[in-house]
């Protein structure tokens, strides 16, 4: 991920990237159990993964997106970064663990989630924080105060965090 566009200077996509990191991280926890055979523990992972992506995504959805869209600023690539939330949710209620494809599905998934969030890191982030205006960052903070992160209390990990 990218740091040299100011993102991380800017509270509320800072706090959106630090919840991709932390769903990355969710992600190579489901990869370790996958290596280890362990398929329980990697529906349990799934289904934290779930809940924190439930939370992520109708922030950026309410937020970020929505101010986007009012503003008329690249419509497209909101409505195909939302259409992934589906796609990424439909995928997630599909896993079953009794399948033959589970494994390979499960890390295509998780494949779709890293691509995912590299579009919106190194496009519509840096994207919104050079175009939005003043009413679209009260309509980010909206949905900041209205959906707090998943996050809270957790450290932040991500690049430039104190450490």
């Amino acid at each position: 991920m990218c740091e040299h566009c100011g993102c991380r200077g800017v509270p509320p996509i800072a706090e959106l990237m630090d919840e991709h990191y932390a769903l990355l991280e969710d992600a190579h926890a489901i990869r370790r159990a996958l290596a280890t055979g362990d398929r329980a523990g990697a529906m349990e992972l799934v289904r934290r993964l779930a809940g924190h992506l439930e939370v992520h995504t109708r922030r950026e959805e309410i937020g970020i997106f929505a101010a986007m869209r009012e503003q008329g600023d690249f419509v497209d690539e909101v409505d195909l970064l939302e259409g992934e939330h589906r796609d990424l949710d439909g995928a997630i209620e599909d896993v079953d663990p009794a399948s033959p494809e589970f494994d390979d599905r499960l890390r295509e998934l998780l494949r779709d989630l890293s691509e995912h969030i590299d579009r919106e890191n190194l496009g519509i982030f840096p994207v919104s924080v050079v175009s939005l205006g003043g009413r679209g960052w009260d309509l980010v903070e909206e949905a900041r105060t209205a959906l707090p992160t998943f996050m809270t209390g957790a450290p932040d990990t991500g690049p430039g965090a104190p450490r």
